[in-house]
């Protein structure tokens, strides 16, 4: 998929970056030419020969190197490449990009390029969770620069959480679902998936039994077809999609923020399960057992996200769709839930005990519109998110 195709990758500065070796072997083992920046910060961690050697290219590193300005000026060689990708992205280069700063090579070529650009977050897990980087997230995204990654994990510091680069792999898929040349290039498509969970005390919660391997599917299958995803995700039993942009969720008022967030999009695909109620006074203590009887919990009912997005009086997309899973009357309800929530299509299913779909490897779903109910047989989840995925190329 990446046979011919020109990589422009940007090295940053951090632990991470020894990473970006394999990833320059992963991309020339697939036909792509890799040309590489090293970032001042980047040369403590790999070298420029090391670089130089595995892509097979001349590492640029000056700005002010008039030999390389007399071959190819910095404007050039950020317009070049199909694709530019900074891997790993530092907190400084991703603020530097989201204010408009240009003071070395690297932060220069990323405000001169009119190439799509791709970062791979790195950093410290209380750097990804402070208000600054995540204000500059939001922004980034809102420039259409596509994000993959982070991982959550151990960190080289000795913390744990999120702020790992993405897997090399992980990258490339990321990378070719970019380049992608299928029915859906260039189309922004949002996705939700998984449950949500509410918290009751620190240690308790209020969940469902949705492993959110369909909503993962969908975004695979999608992605396959060249749409740029944002997957915003509740805690799943599966693991996330390759190719797409994470967004991580705990509750249906998070959910809600990351959606509003990743708007505008021109299809929205709501599969989460998300809870309809939430303890609306959790404790911030465990609750403890009383001889005074069961505690009392108070319920609150949580926001409707699909009916707010089909709702929206502006930048609604263009296709919204919906699920609904019942347990009895499927059409009928699920009929019934397209016309109040306003949405354009409901993908409806019998999750009863005995069907064995929610949480399993198959599904049976009605595609519910707004004139037909088109009955699909049941097949894997995977099948069903590339017969879903088409259907939306072809309505897009």
């Amino acid at each position: 998929m990446l046979q011919g195709k020109h990589i422009l990758l940007i090295i940053g500065g951090g632990i991470a970056a020894f990473k970006s070796l394999d990833l320059i072997r992963r991309l020339r083992e697939r036909g792509a030419t890799v040309t590489p920046v090293l970032t001042r910060a980047g040369e403590q961690f790999v070298t420029p020969l090391s670089v130089a050697a595995l892509a097979g290219q001349k590492v640029f590193r000056d700005l002010f190197d008039l030999g390389d300005e007399a071959e190819m000026d910095h404007i050039q060689l950020s317009r070049v490449a199909d694709l530019v990708v900074v891997a790993p992205a530092t907190a400084d280069l991703m603020a530097k990009m989201a204010n408009g700063h240009a003071n070395d090579l690297a932060s220069t070529l990323l405000m001169a390029t009119d190439t799509p650009v791709l970062i791979a977050p790195a950093m410290n897990v209380r750097m990804w969770q402070h208000t600054a980087m995540q204000r500059n997230l939001v922004t980034l995204r809102g420039d259409g620069i596509a994000v993959t990654g982070p991982n959550e994990g151990d960190m080289a510091c000795g913390e744990f959480g999120p702020g790992r680069m993405a897997e090399p792999l992980e990258i490339v898929a990321a990378i070719e679902a970019r380049l992608s040349d299928g029915p859906l290039t260039g189309k922004r498509i949002l996705v939700t998936s998984g449950p949500t969970h509410e918290p009751i005390d620190p240690v308790r919660y209020i969940a469902n039994r949705s492993s959110g391997a369909q909503g993962t599917a969908i975004g695979r299958a999608l992605a396959g077809l060249g749409a740029n995803v944002f997957f915003v995700t509740g805690p799943a039993d599966v693991p996330p999609p390759e190719g797409v942009q994470v967004i991580r969720v705990q509750t249906a008022q998070q959910m809600l923020e990351a959606v509003e967030g990743a708007l505008p999009a021109d299809a929205a695909v709501f599969a989460a399960a998300v809870a309809d109620w939430r303890v609306a006074s959790a404790s911030d203590r465990k609750l403890k057992k009383s001889k005074d009887g069961l505690p009392t919990l108070e319920f609150a009912e949580n926001p409707d996200i699909l009916r707010k997005v089909a709702q929206m009086d502006k930048g609604r997309p263009k296709l919204v769709i919906g699920f609904a899973a019942e347990t009895h009357d499927v059409v009928e309800n699920a009929t019934a839930k397209r016309k109040r929530k306003g949405c354009d299509w409901i993908v409806a299913n019998d999750v009863s005990p005995a069907t064995g779909i929610m949480g399993g490897t198959e599904n049976a779903v009605i595609l519910i519109r707004e004139h037909d109910a088109d009955v699909w047989p049941r097949m894997s989840k995977d099948a069903v998110a590339r017969q879903l995925a088409q259907r939306i190329a072809d309505a897009l």
